[in-house]
């Protein structure tokens, strides 16, 4: 499968037009058979992709004291409760906040009041924070998100995720994609058989379909 994922990941490369800009590569996944009005059923994963994302990943931690100082050097911002209280004063910025970032951490000791403060904005985008336990390293913790992507199909039969950049090799991409298929055929009900149709492509690009 893994040569045929490649195939179809340098045939959407080749197709995509010139641009001035390093287009995202997105992968589109077609369910079938499944009731995704349960939500058991729905697909809800954070994904570590061997070759990583090809681009930037927006990480907040919240945290305190040494976790928060460590934090400083790979985080794009750290907050801390004095910020968190602030937040939940002001829907808006909450809601910008949540809307840039692509993943949250946080100390698990303030997991509670980011629950209080911030969880009717972050609930519903399915942001809320990954708990960081006490003997975590939030260096490795970050460093790990910075590579993850989150699939998630909500109550839709299609939904994507990106897998990469137009400036990564095909067979990067590819090890990227057979991971996310590997994880979505262990965690659906009748494995591959609910999966329809897969196809890849660049942001602006022709879609070209994975064979199963």
């Amino acid at each position: 499968m893994a040569d045929s994922i490649e195939e179809a990941v340098s045939r959407a490369l080749e197709d995509a037009p010139a641009r001035n800009f390093t287009e995202t590569v997105d992968l589109a996944i077609n369910l079938r058979d499944i009731d995704l009005n349960d939500p058991s059923n729905r697909v809800d994963e954070s994904v570590v992709l061997p070759s990583g994302t090809g681009q930037e990943t927006r990480i907040v931690v919240f945290a305190t004291g040494e976790t928060a100082v460590r934090a400083e050097d790979v985080a794009d911002e750290v907050l801390g409760p004095d910020e968190l209280e602030d937040l939940g004063d002001d829907d808006d910025e909450a809601k910008d906040l949540a809307d840039e970032t692509d993943f949250f951490i946080a100390e698990a000791a303030m997991m509670q009041d980011i629950g209080r403060y911030l969880g009717t904005v972050l609930g519903p985008r399915g942001k809320m924070p990954t708990p960081l336990q006490p003997d975590d390293d939030v260096v490795e913790t970050v460093e790990r998100m910075k590579n993850t992507v989150q699939i998630r199909s909500g109550d839709r039969r299609t939904f994507h995720t990106r897998v990469g950049a137009q400036d990564m090799t095909p067979e990067e991409v590819s090890n990227n994609i057979d991971v996310i298929v590997r994880r979505l055929e262990a965690d659906l009900e009748k494995g591959p058989l609910n999966i329809d149709s897969i196809f890849v492509k660049t942001t602006m690009g022709p879609a070209v379909e994975v064979p199963a």
